[in-house]
């Protein structure tokens, strides 16, 4: 584990400066070329506060690219998030083809914590996450080779659907720090694949 790391880095929400709520180019983390004309564009927002669903897609957006797109809409502070770290998130999901909301933590109520690299969620957020910092707010446009494939999941997602998720990465921590008694339990059984509210394969 990364020695330098402090034990709780949690993002202060509130005092994100201005000069950080600036639309930045996509991350290229080998998986987005950035010049995508599908990719998604989305407004400088506020981290921790729902993003506005109908915001997210372009009008004239057409086919979908078939590589994951990545884009950091607010750039967070602390050390880049990598596999083994374990990521505490709020998210929404929704459909490329027609902008349905088909998940969101905001609407649970609850954040999301997993342990990046471990197979608890889809490998688009796997692949996409890496380099998300605290504080941070980031957009994943997902083909279905890294999210759900031709098989769909519980009703809420189509054989074949591109993702579009919107993710705000709260808190990073080294998994070999102990939990805060304070922190809530994950929201959904990770291993439960008919959650509609978790991202989970």
């Amino acid at each position: 584990m990364r020695q330098r790391r402090a034990r709780r880095r949690a993002a202060v929400l509130g005092s994100v400066p201005a000069a950080l709520l600036l639309l930045v180019a996509c991350t290229d983390g080998g998986t987005s070329d950035g010049s995508s004309p599908d990719a998604v564009s989305a407004e400088p927002a506020e981290v921790g506060t729902p993003p506005e669903v109908d915001e997210l897609l372009p009008e004239d957006r057409g086919e979908a690219s078939d590589s994951l797109q990545t884009e950091d809409v607010v750039v967070g502070e602390g050390e880049p998030a990598e596999p083994g770290d374990v990521l505490d998130v709020h998210y929404v999901g929704v459909s490329w083809e027609d902008g349905t909301t088909f998940a969101s933590s905001w609407e649970a109520g609850q954040s999301y914590r997993f342990e990046l690299g471990a197979g608890e969620v889809i490998e688009g957020w796997e692949q996409g996450l890496v380099g998300l910092q605290a504080g941070g707010r980031r957009v994943l446009t997902i083909p279905p080779e890294l999210a759900y494939g031709d098989r769909g999941t519980a009703g809420r997602i189509g054989p074949g659907e591109t993702l579009v998720f919107v993710v705000d990465l709260l808190d990073l921590r080294d998994p070999a720090d102990p939990a805060d008694p304070a922190d809530p339990a994950d929201p959904a059984d990770p291993a439960d694949p008919d959650d509609p509210d978790d991202p989970d394969e």
